[in-house]
């Protein structure tokens, strides 16, 4: 029987001093963001072929079928992040092309704002990692998912998703000219737990296209509009550490409300009067304070409520339309195995 590799990257919410970590604000002004990961996970199967062909099946972005021994795979808009992937391992690092099969599949929809596509190929790039016995650092992957994506394949967006889905848990990212800073909150389990059963996430029925966002943040930031919510931004991704840290969750939910109001000035695009009806409905119902996580303009929201509020605010988030989504935060980053059972 063939043996298959399964590779599974954590989703992360970001709770504050997201956007921050976008060039050319992070390289210049330096970024700094704190974000943790969640029990929803982006998945990479590969089965390796007998022959030198790589063939693709996406729940989302149907099938793909295509030779690696004819020289790098153009990068076209077809799945751009596998054939990113593979050229840089049979073209850029020089191995012999082996033919394989790879399905890929995600736990919530693209455009959600869990740093989903980052996910996405930080799972691949551990599949095949694996498959071909690489050995990288958990800071050469993220770096590596990074240059793919951003640089190579020309995605808009931050640094934080790729550094969250390799490392897993809470953490800073201290970004500056010269790279990214990973600092771990070392939490005791008692706090996480406590801010388990104080969190409410939904999905807002609406996805977004992060990238369009994105540029939009970055041209009013030419432009000199949002430098300043970018550095309250900031400050208040630091000062939530520190609060989360000390254990006081209710300032926590302060300053996710805060950095709320902030983000809305990055760009026109961020929020829009579903979002706000749903954030209202949920403050209403005894919310501290909660953001859109991601880049803005839909996906999943998270809130920060009193423990005996929970069941309220989501009741009432539910009402104005959204849907609950239980989870879990995830210690952990990126995995991969070896399975007989495909």
């Amino acid at each position: 029987m063939t043996e298959i590799v399964r590779a599974r990257a954590p989703l992360r919410i970001g709770l504050a001093g997201g956007g921050t970590d976008v060039n050319p604000y992070a390289s210049e002004r330096g970024g700094y963001v704190f974000n943790t990961t969640i029990n929803k996970y982006a998945f990479s199967t590969l089965k390796p072929r007998r022959d030198k062909n790589m063939s693709v099946t996406s729940e989302y972005y149907g099938r793909y079928k295509a030779p690696l021994d004819g020289g790098p795979l153009p990068l076209d808009g077809n799945m751009d992040l596998i054939k990113a992937v593979a050229n840089y391992f049979f073209d850029s690092r020089g191995f012999e092309p082996q033919g394989f099969d790879l399905s890929i599949r995600s736990d919530v929809p693209a455009g959600s704002g869990l740093g989903g596509s980052s996910t996405m190929i930080v799972s691949m790039i551990e599949a095949l990692a694996n498959w071909l016995d690489v050995d990288m650092s958990k800071v050469e992957m993220a770096q590596l998912a990074y240059h793919l994506e951003r640089e190579v394949i020309g995605l808009k967006g931050g640094m934080q998703d790729q550094y969250a889905a390799v490392f897993g848990g809470f953490n800073s990212l201290k970004i500056d000219k010269n790279g990214v800073n990973v600092l771990p909150a070392h939490l005791s389990q008692d706090i996480v737990n406590e801010l388990q059963c104080r969190s409410v996430m939904c999905f807002t029925g609406m996805t977004h296209d992060s990238a369009a966002i994105i540029e939009t943040q970055v041209k009013t930031y030419r432009e000199g509009k949002n430098d300043d919510a970018l550095d309250k931004a900031k400050d208040i991704a630091i000062r939530f550490r520190s609060s989360l840290r000390h254990g006081d969750i209710d300032d926590c939910g302060r300053l996710l409300g805060e950095s709320w109001e902030y983000k809305k000035r990055f760009s026109n695009k961020i929020s829009n009067p579903e979002i706000d009806d749903l954030y209202n409905a949920a403050v209403k119902a005894g919310a501290i304070g909660g953001k859109v996580s991601g880049a803005g303009g839909g996906g999943f929201m998270y809130f920060i409520c009193g423990y005996d509020k929970k069941p309220a605010v989501t009741k009432a988030l539910a009402a104005a339309g959204a849907t609950i989504s239980n989870f879990m935060f995830e210690p952990n980053g990126v995995t991969s195995w070896r399975s007989n059972y495909d």
